[in-house]
């Protein structure tokens, strides 16, 4: 396992760059990886995030545009290219496992 620091503190991550262990994740830590993947996050990224990490497990892109927070099309402006892969590597999550 490779190791990255984010805002001063050093996390395990996986070979495609998934921090292990969520419970170091903060929001100062989603904006610099965010910044790698050249996204600016707003309050709207951050509701999403929210839910994703409140709602690890079975997570698809279908249960994120049902949950009232952002539509199919809105996660993908959100997060462009993968929008679940993105959003949980920001969100300090495990890739989930729908994501290829």
């Amino acid at each position: 396992m490779a190791q990255k620091t984010y805002a001063g503190v050093t996390v395990e991550v996986t070979d495609d760059g998934y921090m292990i262990d969520s419970s170091k994740w903060n929001e100062e830590i989603a904006k610099e990886i965010a910044k790698e993947e050249n996204i600016e996050l707003t309050d709207k990224h951050f509701a999403v995030i929210k839910f994703i990490r409140q709602n690890e497990s079975g997570l698809t892109i279908r249960k994120v545009g049902n949950s009232g927070i952002v539509d199919i099309k809105g996660f993908y402006a959100l997060f462009p290219g993968g929008p679940l892969k993105m959003s949980s590597k920001i969100a300090g999550i495990k890739k989930p496992t729908s994501c290829v």
